[in-house]
């Protein structure tokens, strides 16, 4: 079994990628929350473990985590392995995740902090139906009007200003900037350049992973 870990900040096109790797090679995503969500509906001993930290508003524990993932790894659509997204965060994390699933790939798609600013400050969504659009890369046919529905009202994210991206942006270098070291050190580590079409990233994302 090998396993895909795919690293990006938000606005770098992360999930429209991770659904192309999906359908490229038949793993599965597996993202904590996910996983910490489901055990915890469930009820699993890992799961009741895992919800007196989220009740107390503390980070989970890696141990729990792990677990989580060794039992996520049993299921059988994860037989030839997973596609990691949001995880692991940390070499300490990066080291327990190796001792119960081979890492093959980790693929990281960077975009210029400045581009990923852009990308998210300018989005906005339709009020009435949900519809989103971008002020320059997908705005509304007729300004002010959606073209979903014909609504006039239309709602941004309050922490979608570049301020609160920018300090989102710069914690995630902070973190993942070891663990990108630490990857690159075992010779598993693939930069994808995210600030392009789409099927070109595609492309380059499968190619790595041949």
């Amino acid at each position: 079994m090998e396993s895909i870990v795919l690293f990006g900040p938000a606005g770098a096109g992360k999930g429209t990628q991770a659904q192309r790797i999906m359908d490229s090679t038949g793993l599965p995503q597996v993202s904590t929350g996910d996983m910490l969500r489901a055990a915890v509906s469930a009820g699993t001993p890992t799961g009741v473990e895992a919800k007196k930290y989220m009740d107390a508003g503390q980070l989970v524990p890696d141990d729990v985590i792990i677990a989580l993932i060794k039992d996520r790894i049993q299921e059988a659509d994860a037989v030839n392995g997973v596609m990691f997204d949001g995880f692991p965060r940390t070499i300490p994390q990066a080291e327990a995740l190796a001792n119960i699933t081979e890492v093959s790939h980790v693929i990281a798609i960077e975009v210029p902090d400045e581009r990923i600013v852009e990308r998210i400050c300018g989005r906005f969504t339709c009020s009435e139906c949900g519809a989103v659009y971008h002020d320059k890369f997908n705005p509304t046919t007729v300004e002010g009007m959606c073209d979903t529905c014909g609504s006039e009202e239309f709602k941004r994210r309050a922490d979608d200003n570049a301020d609160t991206v920018m300090s989102r942006l710069s914690a995630y270098h902070e973190q993942t900037s070891p663990l990108a070291e630490w990857y690159q050190s075992i010779g598993i580590f693939h930069i994808i350049n995210g600030d392009r079409e789409i099927d070109l990233i595609t492309e380059d994302i499968l190619s790595a992973l041949k």
